[in-house]
């Protein structure tokens, strides 16, 4: 006789499903699960700037320049220790979620536009610039700018640009999801998608502009204006994945063991 037994992750499941037949093993509604992979990296951001206030305050404003600076980069306050360990554990539970959330808006946006072929390809070119967003993301943590700085670089590079594309067709698709199929949810997740889209491409302007200002004429206080900006951009982006609470907010994330196969 020989017995196999796996375990089924099944992600936005509705009310009534296959699940039934299946020994469940977890229920989360899905709104838990975004305001909870949400708050992971909210609480770690917001942890690693006060201890680099608090402890690190010198090295973790200190400049090139070496001008007054009043609030650490994202990149200084997540490079030492344990503001480290602190945002790389709020990260790797982050990211796992983040991967499956890419592919569950993939299957969603299939099935809204299965015959639509340019919706189609902004679907899977929204799921490659989501995957790449998360991955730029954990690459410049888990490779902070004291460790290999090009690295670094280029993990950030990649957040913000696939971040910034990402959003911009998420945001031509829930035009047309808005168009043609009118739920209150939907209208309001697509207003918030698009301030919010707004509103994070114009901070990254500004920071860019700060950052800037700063390398060029070294002006006391203008490094700390480029970091509160690169701040909104991070809460804006966290914000903005946030909006998948009413996306999927009548779905549940299940974990559930199938039938066994017996086999004689």
């Amino acid at each position: 006789m020989r017995t196999r037994r796996t375990h089924t992750v099944r992600m936005l499941q509705g009310p009534y499903s296959s699940l039934d037949r299946d020994r469940l093993l977890i229920r989360l509604p899905f709104k838990s699960f975004a305001v909870g992979t949400v708050l992971l990296p909210v609480t770690g951001f917001i942890a690693c700037i006060f201890i680099s206030l608090l402890y690190h305050y010198e090295d973790a404003t200190y400049t090139h320049c070496k001008v007054s600076n009043y609030l650490p980069s994202i990149s200084s306050a997540i490079s030492r220790v344990p503001e480290r360990y602190i945002w790389r554990g709020c990260i790797g539970l982050h990211s796992a979620p983040r991967y499956l959330v890419a592919f569950a808006y993939f299957s969603f946006y299939r099935s809204r536009f299965a015959n639509r072929l340019l919706e189609l390809l902004l679907s899977g070119l929204a799921l490659l610039c989501s995957l790449a967003e998360n991955t730029g993301l954990v690459m410049l943590t888990y490779v902070s700018s004291t460790e290999t700085y090009s690295v670094h670089k280029y993990g950030f590079i990649t957040f913000i640009g696939s971040s910034l594309v990402h959003m911009l067709i998420t945001c031509r698709l829930w035009y047309v999801i808005k168009r043609h199929y009118v739920s209150p949810e939907e209208v309001t997740s697509y207003r918030w998608k698009l301030r919010l889209f707004l509103f994070n491409i114009s901070c990254c302007v500004i920071a860019a502009y700060f950052f800037r200002r700063h390398n060029k004429y070294c002006e006391a206080g203008i490094y700390s204006l480029f970091a509160a900006f690169e701040y909104l951009v991070v809460f804006s982006n966290m914000a903005f994945h946030m909006t998948a609470f009413w996306d999927f907010g009548s779905k549940e994330v299940t974990v559930a063991t199938p039938p066994e196969d017996k086999r004689y």
